[in-house]
């Protein structure tokens, strides 16, 4: 029997955006979803935030991508139709799904409520689901999810604002409050301010921490400080600054996805002070042991898609941006003039356009019945777009 196309493979048409090899330039495709399934949630996607993770996976610079690839794990939108046992979710709802769709369900982390570390767990782009098919992610027009996986966006959270939240609000939001680091008082370093840091110096200040965003480039101060409210900002290459901070610091949390010394970050944490990974640079990090020991401090390794995407973490932060209001309009704003990865990136990503369509028609919203846009923490779309 012949091999079913990818518009063929399940019963609903589906349009979307695909990278086809490790060029990671995005190009219309065309394809399917499956039925909704009797606990599935299908929605209209209306906006998917560009995480940094979206770029590694369409240029497989993790060695795990299958092509073609559809990203996208910050998603919301619509909820159009629902299965016959779903119980919390209705037509017209607002929804929005994260990094990961599926878990086998059985195993002691299911059974614990942490599907983010089953040893099956199915990401929400180019991995085999239960029915052998390839996962597409939010770069497309519309999702269908296991309501397990599935958030509700709460009413006064724009949907744009919220996209990001899924990802990488998670990742800042999960470790400060897992690790105590929420404490009203307590001191946080945030290393690095691209998408991941803007984040988690709004969460952290709201929470009523005292902030210090430590950064490679003296040109984020004003931003830092002026404008996201954090209390001080060391420059990394400056050692008198970072020798005069030495042992300061409750936890720190580095954002960077770039290879880069641990060592100095490690030497602002007070005793058992706290160091949280959750950037994804390529290589390995050289991890200095004989500090760790004589300074009696905790080194922690998180992944994005890990402790982060459960769906009472994903719940808590949705609730927790909308009580605060940290993902309005004029926040997202500001974060806009952040982008978090090279020109030469964006344009590698750049939409080429399908053969017969001028170069003027290749946007994301092309063919499909609701925009797909960037919600601006990691990249602005229009960078994405040759008009």
């Amino acid at each position: 029997m012949a091999e079913k196309s990818y518009e063929e493979e399940h019963p609903t048409k589906a349009f979307g955006w695909a990278a086809r090899d490790q060029s990671g330039v995005l190009s219309p495709f065309k394809f399917s979803r499956r039925s909704t399934g009797e606990k599935d949630v299908r929605f209209k996607v209306l906006f998917c935030g560009i995480c940094h993770s979206d770029l590694h996976m369409a240029k497989n610079d993790w060695g795990m991508s299958t092509y073609p690839l559809v990203p996208g794990h910050e998603i919301v939108g619509e909820v159009t139709e629902v299965g016959s046992k779903v119980e919390k979710f209705k037509v017209g709802d607002k929804v929005g799904v994260g990094c990961m769709v599926g878990s086998c369900h059985s195993c002691d982390s299911c059974n614990s409520d942490l599907e983010n570390y089953c040893p099956k767990m199915i990401l929400t782009y180019s991995t085999k689901y239960h029915d052998g098919t390839t996962t597409y992610g939010g770069y497309s027009d519309s999702m269908v999810t296991d309501e397990h996986f599935v958030v509700r966006i709460p009413d006064n959270l724009p949907l744009d604002a919220a996209a990001p939240l899924l990802c990488a609000g998670i990742t800042v939001y999960s470790p400060l409050r897992f690790y105590g680091l929420d404490k009203p008082g307590t001191h946080v370093g945030v290393v690095g301010l691209g998408g991941l840091g803007h984040v988690a110096v709004k969460f952290a200040k709201a929470m009523g921490v005292k902030v210090t965003v430590i950064s490679t480039s003296p040109k984020k101060k004003q931003e830092a400080l002026e404008h996201l409210g954090a209390d001080s900002f060391l420059v990394s290459r400056d050692q008198d600054e970072m020798q005069a901070a030495m042992g300061t610091m409750d936890g720190v949390i580095d954002t960077v996805s770039a290879v880069h010394p641990i060592l100095p970050l490690i030497s602002l944490l007070k005793t058992q002070g706290k160091l949280v990974l959750v950037g994804a640079p390529e290589k390995p990090l050289e991890l200095p042991v004989f500090p760790l020991i004589m300074g009696m401090y905790i080194c922690l390794h998180l992944s994005a898609c890990g402790l982060f995407s459960c769906p009472d973490t994903r719940s808590c932060t949705m609730a927790f941006a909308a009580m605060k209001l940290l993902a309005a309009a004029a926040v997202m704003a500001m974060l806009a003039s952040t982008v978090a990865v090279s020109g030469q990136d964006l344009g590698e990503l750049a939409p080429a356009p399908a053969p017969g369509m001028d170069e003027g028609a290749a946007s994301f919203s092309h063919g499909m019945s609701g925009p797909l846009i960037c919600s601006s923490l990691f990249l602005s779309v229009l960078a994405l777009l040759r008009h």
